[in-house]
């Protein structure tokens, strides 16, 4: 799966795509049918990738079903909302993602995307997972970047996020269509979970938002470097999901190609847990949490 060199990028900061800082992130796929072995590699890697676990054409539905509501100059001209290419232009007036009167807003609170987050396939995977019963967690998130968009997920773990309840959690990250390497997906810091407290604070001397101590840093190239570790990368195809535990480091790239990038991130807890409460009530871009 090498690749030839080239720069990507995340919150515009180079990265080289080389073998010393990307590597494949594994397919744990094949272990669906063995529970033990499922969980014995996410306790081990604190990430999975799993392949075709959802309906390809229900997450392609649901890709539709929200870009449908977007402002119609955001899609190219003959370009169909299930494809969703940008146009670039931002629309005059569009409140901020996910803020109210944000289309994103909306669709998290509509039964369309209720009856998506809680298919049991998902809640199922999350029960093998955590090995017992699971709440989801009501905030779950819909993302949305396009080319030339200002911003990418910065390096971060999750549990800086909601460090106000338990550590048995989990997160399923889906890709709402395919989303290959230009397209800006999630990538994952190699056994980044078994990093000390320590190790993490020195990564944020570099990091664009220093008012804010929850993300490490925007500088995926310093970031692997200060850890001596690599970003675990692949291309997904709709119906994959990841799931990672709340202490691995992760961050998204830069989305450059026409296809805008949409994804929804959803939690779940053991039941009966402390759940940091910031996360149960819907999602609202200018949340805070």
């Amino acid at each position: 799966m090498e690749r030839a060199a080239r720069v990507l990028s995340s919150n515009a900061a180079p990265v080289p795509f080389t073998g010393e800082l990307f590597r494949p992130l594994p397919d744990s796929t094949a272990l669906l049918g063995d529970p033990e072995a499922l969980r014995r590699r996410f306790r081990e890697r604190g990430v999975l990738l799993l392949r075709g676990v959802l309906d390809p054409a229900a997450v392609v539905a649901l890709r539709e079903a929200y870009l449908s509501t977007v402002p119609p100059d955001m899609l190219q001209a003959g370009s169909s909302p299930a494809e969703g290419r940008f146009s670039g232009k931002e629309p005059e007036g569009l409140p901020g993602h996910g803020v109210a009167g944000h289309p994103a807003h909306a669709f998290v609170r509509s039964p369309r995307f209720a009856e998506f987050v809680d298919q049991p396939a998902l809640s199922k995977l999350a029960e093998t997972l955590l090995d017992g019963p699971c709440v989801r967690l009501r905030r779950s998130i819909l993302r949305h970047f396009h080319r030339g968009s200002p911003r990418a997920s910065r390096a971060h773990t999750d549990y800086a996020y909601m460090d106000r309840g338990t550590e048995n959690l989990l997160t399923v990250w889906i890709p709402v269509g395919d989303c290959p390497l230009d397209n800006g997906p999630l990538v994952y810091l190699e056994d980044s979970h078994t990093a000390a407290p320590e190790q993490l604070d020195r990564l944020r001397e570099r990091l664009d938002r220093p008012g804010d101590r929850r993300p490490l840093s925007h500088d995926l190239e310093w970031t692997a470097r200060g850890l001596g570790r690599r970003w675990l990368w692949t291309d997904y195809r709709a119906g994959d999901v990841a799931v990672h535990g709340p202490h691995i480091v992760h961050a998204s790239l830069d989305t450059v190609s026409e296809r805008m990038r949409v994804s929804v991130d959803i939690r779940f807890a053991r039941s009966g847990e402390t759940v940091d409460g910031r996360w149960t009530k819907e999602w609202a871009g200018d949340d805070g949490a």
